[in-house]
Parts: structure tokens; C-alpha cells; sequence
């Protein structure tokens, strides 16, 4: 490890992503090798009952203590004193919350993976003891930083349409939380901030949730279960219209390199007020779904 690298804890051994964060951040010889931050330490956590949780967690954890001779701890205090920063990683939105507030007490900044968390209100309970504290943190999908994303932010969209997978998950009172949440930060990523309502089409194999911006701009997505490709459709001044080309996503490497620049800088490279907008965005969804497909402010 050179002196310059940046100590990483990981919180929540029960995603697929601890392991390939690891291998990029870790591995020299990996072809999407991130330099600037190692993983040295981590706390397994894990919801026994949520089954990809509680099935997963072991394994990972495993892996990262073989492979990469990542040292545990037995709690996040004692996790945030051998690190720098910290990739909150655990499964579960509904326990990011408690498990953030010794890392905020640790004043170790921090990545929050998806989902931030389970309902509005926790997002936003995470951004007020976070400013309380002076702690910067920031949570963003992969999908922001991919091809599509990057590729179609143009100053003058007028409109775009979105679609990736969307499955639900019965412990996550915030549905499009736990997955949608992909081609829901995609359109953020293409629309930018200023959604005032929105109205959701819920079916068992696909959601459609459209959203009105401030002044008459209009942005949809479509949750596609259990799974299904992304990609994205822009509409320009002059109805100039912009086709993605459908590219699975190319991996982590992107998000990673935003990750340890911001973990370098403090600089989130997504404002924590859109990504709470998301989560009002999804709210209002939640809140449409339940009144048969109505309208809704967001709050």
C-alpha cells in the first residue's frame, strides 16, 4: 500500500459490490484498477431477516478475509478508527441510518450505497445528522457515471424517458428504493432537480412513473421485473430526439473513480439536495401508487 493511499472501512459484507469494489481498489493489476484507496478493514453486519442479506453475508465476508486479507472489526467505532473513510455498503436501506451515525460520530466521510435508505424520512434524518456534524457524505447509483449517463447530459433537455430493472423487495416500505432506483437517478442524472409531482402506473411486471418538472418539463421511467436492460431517450430544444444505445452498464470503475476523488476532495460530485429529491421523487410514487395512480406533490 503506498503512504499516499487513502484507508477504506466497508460497513455491510452482504452485496456482491464489497467484493468488486475490493478487487478494483485493492488489485494493481486489474484492468479497472482505481488507485488513491485501499480497503483494509470491515464489519460483516447483515439482516437475518432479509434472505439476500442473511444468505450472502458469510460469504463475502469470507472472500474479503482470504483474498484480501481485509481485517475485521467488531463494531463500526472500532471499524472508523482504522480508516480514513468508509463505504457504507450493508444491503438493507432500513439499516444504514443507525449504522451512519457512529461513522458521522467518527467524522469519517462516507459513501452510502444504494438504497440510502428505506423510507424519506431516514434520508433525510442522514442529511441532518450529517450537517450536524460537518460530514460529508454522498450516495449515487453506478447508472449516473455509466455510458447512458454521461453520454446524453446535454443544457437544453426539455424531456427524457428512461427504463431499467426494477424487482421490489417486501422489507422496503420505499419501493423503488431498493432497485428502481437505478433508471430513477439515471433520469435525475439527464433532468437535473425540479420535479414538482409525479404519477405512477404500477403493474405486477413493470411500473411507469412520470414525473412533471418545474416549467412543463416532463421525465419518465419504466421499472422493468424482475429484471431488464437500461437505456434512455432525450428530448432536446426542437424536439431533437437522442437515442442511448441500450450499453449495459460497464461495471463499477466509474463510480469508484468518483468515490475515492470524493473521499480525496470531501467534494460530493452529487448534491446531497438531489439525491434527497430522488427519494421525495419516489415518496410521491409510493404515495400515487396508493391512491390508484394519482397524482402527488412532492413533499
Amino acid at each position: 500500500m503506498l503512504a499516499a493511499d487513502l484507508r477504506l472501512g466497508i460497513i455491510g459484507t452482504d452485496t456482491s459490490h464489497v467484493t468488486a469494489f475490493t478487487q478494483i481498489l485493492n488489485d494493481p493489476e486489474s484492468p479497472d484498477h482505481v488507485p488513491g484507496a485501499r480497503v483494509v478493514a470491515a464489519f460483516k453486519g447483515g439482516s437475518p431477516d432479509l434472505e439476500s442479506s442473511a444468505t450472502r453475508v458469510d460469504k463475502f465476508a469470507e472472500e474479503l478475509r482470504a483474498k484480501w486479507h481485509v481485517e475485521f472489526a467488531g463494531d463500526i467505532p472500532a471499524l472508523c478508527r482504522k480508516v480514513d473513510a468508509v463505504l457504507l455498503e450493508s444491503v438493507d436501506g432500513r439499516v444504514h441510518l443507525e449504522q451512519v451515525k457512529a461513522v458521522f460520530a467518527a467524522r469519517k466521510p462516507v459513501f452510502i450505497d444504494k438504497p440510502l435508505a428505506a423510507t424519506l424520512e431516514d434520508a433525510r434524518e442522514i442529511a441532518r445528522l450529517a450537517k450536524q456534524a460537518g460530514v460529508p457524505w454522498f450516495s449515487a447509483s453506478s447508472y449516473r457515471f455509466g455510458e447512458i449517463g454521461t453520454s446524453l447530459k446535454f443544457a437544453d433537455t426539455i424531456g427524457a424517458i428512461t427504463w431499467g430493472p426494477g424487482p421490489l423487495e417486501e422489507h422496503h416500505p420505499l419501493e423503488l428504493a431498493w432497485y428502481a432506483i437505478h433508471p430513477i437517478e439515471l433520469l435525475y442524472t439527464l433532468m437535473g432537480r425540479g420535479c414538482e409531482e409525479v404519477t405512477r402506473i404500477f403493474t405486477p411486471d413493470a411500473d411507469e412513473i412520470v414525473g412533471r418538472w418545474k416549467g412543463g418539463r416532463i421525465g419518465s421511467v419504466r421499472a422493468l421485473r424482475p429484471y431488464g436492460p437500461e437505456g434512455a431517450i432525450v428530448i432536446r430544444t426542437n424536439q431533437q430526439v437522442v437515442r442511448s444505445s441500450a450499453k449495459p452498464v460497464e461495471g463499477y470503475r466509474p463510480l469508484l473513480v468518483e468515490i475515492v476523488k470524493f473521499f480525496q476532495t470531501r467534494q460530493p460530485p452529487v448534491s446531497n439536495e438531489e439525491t434527497l429529491e430522488i427519494f421525495a421523487f419516489m415518496d410521491a410514487a409510493q404515495r400515487s401508487k396508493t391512491a390508484g395512480g394519482l397524482p402527488m406533490k412532492l413533499r
